[in-house]
């Protein structure tokens, strides 16, 4: 039996469906509201809006449950290489070994950047973020590729085109940046290895793989693969909305991550780190602060806007966190700082009032910083994780038949219908109003 909901507003009576979810999760459908009421609903960044119908990633904030595909993350992170998690978000389903080979072939046939594209790179200022050179340079990889003959031909190839040269490409402008020669990916090494050369080998000191940490940086881009409708995630959507190529819808949420709110939060973490570090380590200081409401400071890399209680994907980066320092027999007091704000942070009252746990940035930072990645290039890493989910959530539009052109409205609340104002009379009416 069809569930509805009923709005009343000055006696007359509307009935809205109820839409349930494979999860029991149930909304409101709303789209037919305006044109039945003359109303629409105000839900100021979203966090009450569902935005589309999606069979990619399910989340329970309440329980900690994050689920790809229907897989948990915590099976993905501990069986699975990104590669393969990569597969099954843009697919729907994981891969065979036939199906697995041929994906790793194509990646290995595209991972090339053009030569033209080089010069690019050497005329951004040398100052440039990585951020903003990645935006830029995903965005022009459509001039150098053309249409193909047929859709799914180009949307295949266009995919493993962008898994693959993003990975490059953020590897390049790393090595470019410090006027290093640019090393070239290698068929012989898997995603995450390639990766990892392609930063740090050099004629001088060849690069050696250390196995761990090809493990520690496939568990990173396996818990950043996708996040559900996200800041970025919405805004790949609603620019391919538009109909745009998915290299501009890429690069649109390569451009929303960027900000310190989303994808720039462990950068943000091991900076607050730093920060506690060179001011003698004061925690219960630093606690004081962050309960303290008059005070601006914030604690980064606690509490999320989705998870009410701890990040499921904070446990498993936790763990790897301990294993990549003991294998590099390096102590870090930013760790240090960590463990001891995390272990107040769990008894104090205002911190479990509020929800306020560990998610994965309070982690994933010292992880990165621990692999030798410079701290500007902690957003990149972040993006390359999230790229498959992008893929996926595009790809899902586009074959979505309610999918419609993303036009949000508005409560206008500015100045009623005013008289245009001659050039000659505006000093006095402007002096009037001061």
């Amino acid at each position: 039996m069809r569930e509805n909901a009923t709005l009343i507003i000055n006696d007359q009576r509307y009935e809205l469906p109820i839409v349930t979810g494979s999860e029991g999760e149930k909304a409101i459908d709303i789209s037919q509201l305006r044109s039945k009421s003359g109303l629409i609903t105000l839900d100021t960044g979203f966090a009450n809006t569902g935005s589309c119908k999606s069979t990619i990633t399910f989340m329970d904030g309440e329980q900690g449950i994050l689920r790809y595909r229907g897989i948990p993350v915590e099976q993905l992170a501990e069986k699975s290489s990104f590669m393969e998690t990569a597969y099954l978000l843009i697919n729907g389903n994981l891969p065979t070994q036939k199906q697995l080979t041929r994906f790793s072939v194509m990646l290995n046939d595209n991972s090339l950047v053009h030569e033209d594209m080089q010069q690019f790179y050497q005329n951004f200022p040398r100052a440039s973020h990585p951020m903003l050179i990645l935006a830029a340079m995903v965005n022009a990889l459509r001039s150098f590729y053309p249409e193909l003959q047929t859709l799914e031909e180009e949307i295949n190839i266009t995919v493993t085109r962008l898994l693959s040269k993003v990975r490059t490409m953020a590897a390049m402008s790393y090595k470019i940046s410090r006027g290093h020669k640019v090393v070239y990916p290698r068929p012989d090494l898997s995603y995450c290895a390639n990766f990892l050369n392609m930063m740090f080998d050099s004629p001088v000191n060849p690069y050696q793989i250390d196995e761990l940490l090809v493990d520690a940086l496939n568990i990173f881009w396996i818990l950043h693969a996708d996040h559900e409708q996200n800041c970025s995630t919405s805004s790949v959507r609603m620019v391919g909305s538009g109909r745009v190529n998915l290299y501009a819808a890429i690069s649109s949420g390569i451009a929303a991550l960027w900000g310190p709110l989303h994808g720039g939060a462990n950068q943000a973490v091991v900076e607050m780190l730093k920060t506690i570090d060179s001011d003698g380590g004061n925690i219960q200081g630093v606690i004081a602060r962050a309960k303290d409401r008059s005070d601006p400071f914030r604690l980064m890399g606690f509490g999320h806007r989705v998870y009410k209680t701890y990040d499921p994907r904070a446990k498993i980066m936790k763990k790897m966190c301990h294993r990549v320092l003991g294998r590099l027999n390096r102590q870090d007091p930013l760790l240090d700082i960590a463990m001891e704000l995390e272990e107040i942070a769990l008894k104090d009252a205002y911190f479990i009032d509020h929800n306020l746990y560990p998610n994965v940035d309070f982690y994933s930072g010292i992880v990165l910083r621990a692999m030798g990645i410079p701290t500007n290039m902690f957003t990149v890493m972040f993006a390359i994780g999230r790229l498959p989910g992008w893929i996926a959530q595009w790809k899902e539009s586009m074959d979505d038949p309610e999918w419609k052109l993303a036009r949000p409205r508005q409560i206008y609340i500015g100045p009623t219908q005013k008289d245009y104002v001659p050039m000659n009379l505006r000093e006095n009416t402007n002096s009037a109003k001061n």
